[in-house]
C-alpha cells in the first residue's frame, strides 16, 4: 500500500502500475485553498531506471511542477521540473495522470484515488492556465519598458513636479480664502455704514487676494518650466536611446556581413570547392552547387559512419518516457561503433542498375506525374497567383525576439506563405510512390530502406522555402482526398494550443501513416533553428511490420543580413515496432560546412536488422536523390566494421518544380493544389480560413487584419474555458479539458504512451455533411 496526502487530508490505495509496484509510504502534504491552485504533497511517479513507481514529493507553484525525493531536499536539489505554460496533461485510468511539455519531459504519476487525481489535475489546468496569462502579459510589459527612462532619474522628476504641484494647491487654497473674504467686504460696503472703515477692509483683502494671484502666476509658471525641462530632457534621452539601439544595429548587420563574407572566402579556398562564391552580398554562396548529381560515385559511395550503441532508446515507448527520470540518475549510453561502408567499382554495374542510378523517373511510372494519371476525376490547378511585392525586413520585426520561442510571436503575413502547417505537413506524402514501393517488399531491412528514402524525401522542399507557414487555430482542420490520382487521403486537426500540437492520419495502398507533430523553435540572433518533438509512425498491414521516427533540426540563417537558407541536420533514428521489431536504421543528416570534402546537405546511413548486423546502405542528398544498396560481404574486427556493397539503386529522385516557381512562394505543384478551394469540407478546413485565403489573393492588409481577428477571436474563447475552470474548481467538481472532434487520446498499442488517435470518423461525417460537432472558428 502507499499513502498519498493532498489538499491538507490523507487517503491510501493501491499503487498497482504496469509493472506492479510498491512503496511503503507515510507523511503528510499541505495544499492551499481552491482559490490558490499551488500544492504540495507525496505522490507516486514512474521512475523509468527503477522499472517501477516511486514516492516522491511533488510541488505546484508558479506555474512549475517540481518533484524531490523526500521533503529534506526542497531547499538544495530538485530532481526534476516542468513549466506548465506548454504542458499537456493527460487523464490515464482513475488514479493516474501523465504531464508532458511536448516530447523532451514526461512524468508519469499515480495518486491514491480518483478525488486526489482530480484534485491535482484542475490544480495543474489552472496553473497552466495562469502561467500562460502571465507569460503573455511579461511579453506585453516588456515591449511597453523598451524605451522607459531609468527610474532613479524618473523618481527625482516625479517628486520635483509634485512639490511644484503642492504649492500650486497651497496657492489655490489662499485664493480661495481671500477671495471669500474679499466678495464678504464687499458685499458689506453695500450697506453704507461706516465706510472709512470697510473700505480700508476692502483695500486690505484685495491686497491679500493680488498678493495669492501673483504667488499662483508664480508658481504655475515654475511648474511649466520644470515640466518643460525636463521634458525636453527625456527627449533628448530617449532620441539619445533610440540612436544607440539603431548604432547596435548597423554593428550588428555589419558583423553579419563581414561574417558572411569570411564564409563566402572560405568557401572559395576549401579543398575540392565546386564553384567560387559570388560577390554579392544578398546571394550565397550554396545556390552555386550542383543540382541533382549522382552520389553514386567512387568517392561518395565510400563513407565512415558512427552509429550509437545503446539499447534503451528501442524501449523509448515502452511504458513512460525515459527522459521523465533522467535526472535521477538514468543516461542514456552515448557509445558509437565506426562501421566503414566500400562500394564496388560502378564501372561494373549491369545496365539495368546503369538506367535505374541515372534514370530521373519515379519508382512507379503510373504515379510519377501527379496530373497526368489516368484515373484523375478533376483537373486541378498548377500554380497559384503570383506573391505581391511586399519589401519589409524580417530583422527589424524579430531583432527583441531573440531567445524567444517563435510559436508565440505574432508575425505579420508578409513572412508566411499561403499555407497553414497543417497543410505542410501533408507535403510529406508528395513521394507517397515510395512508400507504394515499400509495401511490396517483403524483407523488413529493404522494406525499411525505402521507409528511409520516404522520410527524407519530406525534406525537398525545405531548400528554397523559407516562408512561414500559418500557425493552425485551436480545432482547425485540413483534408486532402488524392486517392483519385495518388492514392491516399489524410486528415489533419489542431488538437492542442499550448503547446502547438497538430494530429495527423493517412491511409494509402497498403500503408498506413500518422503522427504528433509539435516543435520548439527559437531565434538565436543570426539563424531560427526548429526542433520537431513528436513522432511519426508508418505501418504495413499485409506484413504487420511497423517503423517509427522523429524528424531532424531545421535552421534558417541569414535572418539579419544576406538571403535566407535552410539547412537541416542531426541525428535521425527509424525503429521498427510488432513485427519489425529490432530492425532500425540510423541516418546522419551532416550540417553544412565550408570545410568538408563531403556533398553539401548530404545524408548517409545504415540499415540493421535485429542482430544489429548492417544489411542495406543508404546514401544520397536531401534536396536532390537518395540511393540505397545491399551489403554483400562483411570484413574487419567487431569492433571497426567495413561493409562493401552492391551496386546503389535510386530510391527517391526528387522532381523540380516550374522553373518560375519562385514568383508564387517557390511551391511545387502539389503545394499549389493544397489551398485550391473544394467543395464539402469541414467548416473548420485550413481552405476556409479567410486571412489565408486573402494572402493568396494579394490582399496582405486585408490578411493581417482577418489573422488579428481571428487570434482575438481565439484568446477569446480560451479566456471562457479559463473562467470555467475556475468556476468549477471552486464549487468541487471535475472540469474536462479540451478534447479534439476527429482525433481521441488513447494508449499506443503496446505502450502506455498517451497519443492522439484517429477515431476514424472523418468521412463518414463528410459523406452525410454532418459538421455538427465542429467548433466555429473562423
Amino acid at each position: 500500500m502507499s499513502e498519498v496526502v493532498v489538499k491538507g487530508g490523507g487517503a491510501s490505495g493501491a499503487a498497482a502500475g504496469p509493472p506492479a509496484a510498491s512503496s511503503a509510504a507515510g507523511g503528510g502534504a499541505t495544499a492551499a485553498t481552491q482559490s490558490e491552485p499551488d500544492m504540495k504533497g507525496w505522490l507516486l511517479k514512474w521512475t523509468n531506471y527503477l522499472k517501477g513507481y516511486q514516492k516522491r514529493w511533488f510541488v505546484l507553484s508558479k506555474g512549475v511542477l517540481s518533484y524531490y525525493r523526500n521533503q529534506a531536499e526542497m531547499t538544495h536539489t530538485c530532481r526534476g521540473t516542468i513549466s506548465l505554460h506548454g504542458a499537456l496533461i493527460h487523464t490515464v485510468d482513475s488514479c493516474t495522470f501523465v504531464i508532458s511539455n511536448g516530447g523532451t519531459q514526461t512524468f508519469h504519476i499515480k495518486a491514491a484515488n480518483e478525488v486526489e487525481r482530480q484534485s491535482w489535475v484542475t490544480a495543474l489546468e489552472l496553473a497552466k492556465a495562469k502561467a500562460i496569462r502571465a507569460m503573455e502579459s511579461d511579453e506585453e510589459e516588456e515591449d511597453t519598458a523598451a524605451n522607459t527612462i531609468p527610474s532613479e532619474e524618473l523618481n527625482l522628476v516625479v517628486r520635483e513636479l509634485t512639490v511644484r504641484l503642492e504649492n500650486l494647491k497651497t496657492c489655490y487654497d489662499l485664493i480661495t480664502k481671500h477671495g471669500s473674504a474679499l466678495q464678504r467686504a464687499l458685499n458689506e460696503l453695500e450697506s453704507g455704514e461706516d465706510l472709512p472703515n470697510k473700505t480700508k477692509i476692502v483695500s486690505e483683502r484685495a491686497t491679500l487676494f493680488r498678493i495669492s494671484s501673483n504667488a499662483m502666476i508664480n508658481a504655475c509658471s515654475d511648474y511649466l518650466q520644470t515640466a518643460q525641462t525636463q521634458g525636453h530632457k527625456w527627449s533628448k534621452m530617449l532620441q539619445h536611446e533610440r540612436d544607440q539601439k539603431l548604432h547596435l544595429e548597423e554593428m550588428v548587420e555589419q558583423l553579419a556581413r563581414q561574417h558572411s563574407h569570411l564564409e563566402q572566402a572560405a568557401h572559395r579556398h576549401r579543398p575540392n570547392a565546386t564553384t567560387s562564391a559570388s560577390d554579392d552580398e544578398d546571394n550565397e554562396f550554396y545556390d552555386a552547387q550542383e543540382e541533382g548529381g549522382s552520389v553514386a560515385s567512387q568517392e561518395d559511395s565510400s563513407f565512415i559512419l558512427k552509429i550509437p550503441v545503446a539499447h534503451h532508446h528501442h524501449h523509448r515507448r515502452n511504458s513512460n518516457d525515459a527522459t521523465g527520470s533522467s535526472s535521477e540518475g538514468e543516461d542514456g549510453n552515448s557509445e558509437t561503433q565506426q562501421v566503414l561502408v566500400v562500394t564496388d567499382n560502378l564501372d561494373n554495374m549491369d545496365v539495368t542498375d546503369r538506367i535505374s542510378v541515372n534514370s530521373s523517373q519515379a519508382l512507379t511510372p503510373t504515379l510519377s506525374n501527379n496530373n497526368q494519371s489516368t484515373k484523375v476525376a478533376r483537373t486541378r490547378r498548377l500554380r497559384v497567383p503570383d506573391k505581391p511585392n511586399y519589401p519589409l525586413n524580417l530583422w527589424s520585426i524579430i531583432k527583441n525576439c531573440i531567445g524567444k520561442d517563435l510559436s508565440k510571436i505574432p508575425m505579420p503575413v508578409n513572412f508566411n506563405e499561403p499555407l497553414s502547417m497543417l497543410q505542410r505537413l501533408t507535403e510529406d506524402f508528395e513521394y507517397s510512390e515510395i512508400l507504394d514501393k515499400a509495401a511490396q517488399c517483403k524483407d523488413a531491412c529493404e522494406q525499411l530502406a525505402y521507409v528511409t528514402a520516404f522520410t527524407i524525401s519530406s525534406y525537398s522542399t525545405t531548400s528554397n522555402r523559407t516562408g512561414k507557414p500559418f500557425n493552425p487555430l485551436l480545432g482547425e482542420t485540413y483534408e486532402c482526398d488524392r486517392t483519385d490520382d495518388l492514392g491516399w487521403r489524410c486528415v489533419n486537426e489542431q488538437v492542442s494550443h499550448h503547446p502547438p500540437m497538430a494530429a495527423q492520419y493517412c491511409e494509402g495502398r497498403g500503408w498506413r501513416c500518422w503522427q504528433e507533430f509539435t516543435m520548439t523553435s527559437k531565434f538565436r540572433g543570426k539563424y531560427i533553428q526548429i526542433v520537431p518533438l513528436g513522432y511519426a509512425h508508418v505501418e504495413f498491414p499485409a506484413t504487420g511490420n511497423r517503423y517509427t521516427w522523429r524528424k531532424v533540426t531545421t535552421t534558417v540563417h541569414n535572418i539579419i543580413v544576406g538571403k535566407l537558407w535552410v539547412d537541416n541536420h542531426g541525428d535521425m533514428e527509424i525503429f521498427g515496432e510488432k513485427s519489425a521489431k529490432g530492425v532500425k536504421c540510423h541516418l546522419k543528416y551532416l550540417p553544412y560546412s565550408y570545410f568538408t570534402r563531403d556533398t553539401q546537405r548530404r545524408v548517409k546511413g545504415v540499415v540493421m536488422d535485429n542482430a544489429s548486423q548492417v544489411k542495406w546502405v543508404i546514401n544520397g542528398t536531401w534536396d536532390s536523390k537518395i540511393e540505397i544498396a545491399p551489403v554483400t560481404s562483411t570484413s574487419g574486427s567487431a569492433e571497426n566494421p567495413v561493409f562493401k556493397t552492391g551496386n546503389y539503386k535510386t530510391a527517391w529522385n526528387r522532381r523540380l518544380p516550374a522553373s518560375d516557381c519562385e514568383k508564387y512562394y517557390n511551391f511545387t505543384t502539389l503545394a499549389c493544389q493544397l489551398n485550391e478551394p473544394e467543395p464539402d469540407v469541414a467548416p473548420t478546413d485550413s481552405r476556409l480560413r479567410p486571412d489565408q485565403r486573402l494572402m493568396e489573393d494579394g490582399k496582405w492588409n486585408e490578411s493581417n487584419g482577418e489573422k488579428l481577428r481571428l487570434e482575438e477571436k481565439q484568446r477569446a474563447r480560451r479566456r471562457e474555458r479559463e473562467a470555467e475552470a475556475e468556476k468549477a474548481a471552486a464549487e468541487g467538481r471535475p472540469y474536462p479539458p479540451y478534447e479534439p472532434v476527429w482525433f481521441d487520446k488513447r494508449k499506443e498499442d503496446g505502450t502506455d504512451q498517451l497519443v492522439h488517435v484517429f477515431k476514424g470518423t472523418y468521412w463518414d461525417a463528410k459523406a452525410k455533411q454532418d459538421w455538427s460537432k465542429s467548433p466555429d472558428i473562423f
